[in-house]
């Protein structure tokens, strides 16, 4: 449905310069379209609001329809059912044990997904539906369209004529004073496992122009492990029984080095190819934790491909390799829906990597990365001071770009030393270490070449109720009266450091947005995976039965201790007598012994 409307329906905003008047400023800065809503401008100052599909009508598609009325008046906050799930420890023993398990998956899965547009709308170049928007993947996609160009202020309509210095912002609001550990106990294994596996399809590419991924798929495809196109993984791949090119140092296998394995990767210059390591992602000889990870990958490829050729002898090179890989991909996928998920949720309700879920529902297979996703992922507050090994205390220097930390110590003591290690609180602000505030202010900087839209219209695009003041959001006054300060309006805070900034939920990582805005992007793009589709899910994909069993069975704890000469205490939560004392009240979720 259409409706047409003036612009003088709204309260005119100040402007920047005498150069833009009251005439000329373009009504869909003030973001009029309610629920899902499309504005389109017309004239100089009018616009009309496509309410199609959105169970809402009127001229800002604000008057609900009669099952959206229903629907508002039933479904309960995001906090409640929240709170449902993470209390009533009783009630959940009972579900997790029947039939509603899986009642209640399907529901969360769909419920989340359909927050994600698909096929894909908007993306940095284009504002608007087209053909180019939805066919060239080497932009991210977008969920919200950028800022019009023509607005009065940089986030639309409200706020200040400039934007607060991004480095004086990350240095008042971001900045670590104390490490603030999380109260859910995520421990450094957790912290690398959200590095390590999601660079697999967060590659800006900004080399190539804004808002632009190098990836060329666009979700779990373990390009991490295999490279990102067809000559990196040539060069890994030994062309021998499926498996890939190694190393063997004090009798354990690692990444073999780039003098063995001729591909780029990003060390410090001066560091020679035999120091290097070979690895699929070119970033990860960054930090010893995403090698640690990387090495354990190599070493699961490898011994996947024993099994298989076992059981298949009369296999190629390609087909041990191509069905391994598959393999390896849904193991990913159960780790992290089963337990990285689970534990991030806290949720009481036992999450279940079951594809068959869907197989009855309008689900879409296929996936692109967001802009916002990407952004939403900064999870730098992650970061702890300095690394606790084996006794030693690795401050940053000693740990970033430096591999013979994990030929050193090796896998086993790294996994123990991560796993017993607390990482930081994501939410509540001001928990950065100055090591990587830089991350911080880059993706502030972009954000806003980007025009990426204020937090409040994605609270609104999430279904959540949009914040009226910055004390309702921080739930303090110091915070609140610096960020009124810096920004003027609430609607006029910016994305990311909303994300940021917002208070905690009681007990938790972070806040209500980030779990509400990431959930829907991360299990859309694991269920969206052509292995959870129909065509796929099925033992032959595997290499049969006993490929399925191990896609089927896997676990955290099972990658490292089947892949290591001990087993270490390996978990994405410190031990519980280590957690911090703010988390002692909290549901340890499920799933506690890997």
């Amino acid at each position: 449905m259409f409706v047409r409307v003036n612009s003088n329906h709204f309260p005119r905003p100040a402007c920047r310069g005498d150069e833009v008047t009251t005439s000329t400023v373009n009504p869909c800065c003030h973001f009029p379209c309610q629920h899902w809503g499309v504005c389109v401008r017309y004239g100089l100052d009018k616009y009309e609001c496509d309410c199609t599909r959105t169970g809402y009508y009127g001229e800002n598609c604000t008057i609900p329809e009669f099952w959206s009325r229903v629907r508002q008046f039933l479904k309960p906050s995001p906090d409640v059912i929240h709170y449902i799930l993470t209390h009533f420890h009783w009630l959940w023993d009972i579900i997790n044990s029947t039939f509603l398990r899986d009642a209640l998956m399907r529901t969360v899965l769909t419920v989340r997904s359909n927050l994600i547009p698909s096929p894909p709308t908007y993306n940095s170049k284009y504002g608007y539906l087209n053909w180019e928007s939805y066919y060239n993947v080497s932009y991210y996609t977008r969920i919200l369209p950028p800022v019009p160009e023509d607005c009065p202020t940089p986030v639309g309509a409200k706020g200040k004529a400039e934007l607060p210095d991004p480095e004086l912002l990350v240095e008042r609001l971001l900045l670590r004073r104390t490490f603030r550990p999380d109260p859910q106990g995520s421990n450094l294994m957790f912290a690398f496992f959200a590095q390590h596996f999601t660079h697999q399809f967060f590659k800006t590419y900004n080399r190539m122009g804004l808002g632009f991924t190098k990836a060329l798929s666009h979700g779990v495809d373990a390009g991490h492990i295999y490279g990102d196109n067809l000559d990196r993984q040539l060069q890994l791949r030994l062309h021998k029984d499926g498996k890939l090119k190694y190393q063997i140092i004090n009798g354990d296998m690692y990444p073999p080095t780039v003098a063995d394995a001729p591909i780029r990767m990003n060390y410090r210059p001066g560091v020679p190819p035999e120091s290097q390591l070979a690895i699929g992602q070119e970033v990860y000889g960054l930090l010893p934790g995403l090698g640690m990870y990387a090495t354990l990958w190599l070493r699961e490829h490898n011994r996947v491909c024993d099994i298989l050729k076992a059981e298949h002898p009369t296999w190629d090179d390609e087909q041990l390799f191509q069905t391994t890989r598959l393999i390896i991909i849904g193991e990913t996928i159960r780790i992290v829906i089963e337990e990285y998920v689970q534990h991030l949720s806290g949720y009481l309700l036992d999450l279940k990597f079951d594809p068959t879920l869907l197989f009855n529902s309008a689900f879409q297979y296929g996936n692109r990365i967001a802009l916002e996703f990407s952004h939403l992922y900064h999870w730098h507050p992650l970061m702890p001071d300095s690394f606790l090994i084996d006794g030693d205390e690795l401050a940053y220097p000693q740990f970033i770009f430096n591999t013979s930390v994990l030929t050193h110590y090796g896998v086993e003591k790294l996994v123990d030393a991560f796993s017993r290690q607390v990482a930081g609180q994501i939410g509540g602000g001001r928990n950065i270490n100055a090591v990587v505030t830089k991350v911080a202010v880059g993706a502030i900087k972009e954000s806003r070449q980007l025009r990426v839209q204020p937090f409040n219209e994605y609270r609104k695009r999430f279904n959540l109720v949009p914040y009226t003041s910055f004390r309702q959001f921080t739930g303090e006054e110091e915070l609140s009266r610096e960020l009124e300060e810096l920004y003027g309006d609430i609607d006029a805070l910016e994305f990311y450091p909303g994300l940021l900034l917002e208070k905690t939920r009681p007990g938790n990582i972070f806040g209500e947005s980030m779990v509400e805005m990431g959930a829907p992007f991360s299990l859309k793009g694991l269920l969206g995976n052509p292995i959870c589709s129909p065509e796929y899910w099925k033992p032959s994909t595997f290499g049969g039965q006993v490929g399925f069993d191990i896609v089927n069975s896997a676990t955290l704890k099972k990658l490292v201790c089947l892949n290591a000469r001990t087993c270490p205490y390996v978990a994405f939560r410190v031990p519980a007598e280590e957690q911090p004392q703010a988390g002692k009240d909290k549901p340890a979720g499920r799933n506690e012994e890997l």
